[in-house]
């Protein structure tokens, strides 16, 4: 039977002293022995459990999670556009209106030709539409819908469609989503996992950055103690120029 290992504060002369207690004579006292930092099997490429490991190992902990905190509260807390003022505002939709109709005329058309006179307008409204994520927030979306549980086996939503535009030429990339965490104490509505998507699909996007908003957003929501999310897209700013290669993603 293997040896129990337990701690000893009180008698440990320093921080790398743990008492050893032998399973085999329940009635011998414990015999205390010193485990020295110059014992730690780290050195020679083995799991280590000393004391001056797990110190090290916690600080890193904290410390990777205290980076993290700090960078969702700049990157995805975001000041919410105004709905009324992207959607229907009529300054803007004016404004894109008038640049459409000049995108129009540089490409060669007419656009007051019967099949182009509401196009400007419409484009405007779809674009709008497609980009909606920029009026959202995750805080928002979620609708308080984090509740305690008490589960510690993965989550897993898979094949969430989202539709997203790229930032580099404002063509769309289109795919799925497969999101899973390790619950700590809270778990989130599964629907909300869709809804963060969502949010930052429809935005002028790279898949890398959306990938890792979408795991920001769930860290930050219920501070799972793992997760992960896996994106996959066809562009057509590789299928419909440049590359010109239909059915990579």
């Amino acid at each position: 039977m293997q040896p129990k290992l337990a701690g000893d504060a009180e008698d440990s002369a320093s921080d790398h002293e743990m008492t050893v207690v032998s399973s085999e004579n329940s009635d011998a006292s414990p015999v205390p022995t010193a485990v020295a930092v110059a014992d730690c099997k780290l050195a020679a490429g083995q799991i280590c459990i000393c004391t001056s490991c797990e110190a090290k190992r916690t600080r890193l902990i904290h410390r990777q999670l205290g980076g993290r905190k700090r960078s969702l509260s700049t990157s995805n807390v975001e000041a919410p556009v105004a709905k009324k003022a992207r959607e229907e505002d009529p300054e803007t939709l004016d404004k894109m209106t008038k640049a459409c109709r000049t995108i129009l005329e540089c490409i060669g058309e007419d656009p007051d030709r019967e099949g182009l006179v509401k196009t400007p307008s419409r484009w405007a409204k779809a674009l709008l539409f497609m980009t909606k994520g920029y009026g959202q927030t995750c805080h928002e979306v979620t609708n308080g819908a984090i509740f305690s549980e008490d589960h510690d086996e993965m989550v897993v939503v898979r094949n969430i469609d989202i539709h997203s535009l790229c930032e580099h030429h404002m063509v769309p990339f289109t795919g799925r989503v497969h999101i899973g965490y390790i619950p700590n104490g809270k778990v989130l509505g599964l629907s909300k996992l869709a809804r963060i998507a969502e949010v930052f699909a429809r935005r002028l996007q790279v898949q890398e950055r959306l990938t890792r908003q979408i795991a920001d957003a769930i860290v930050e929501a219920v501070e799972p103690l793992g997760v992960a999310v896996v994106v996959e897209c066809a562009h057509m700013c590789m299928q419909m120029r440049g590359v010109q290669k239909v059915g990579a993603s």
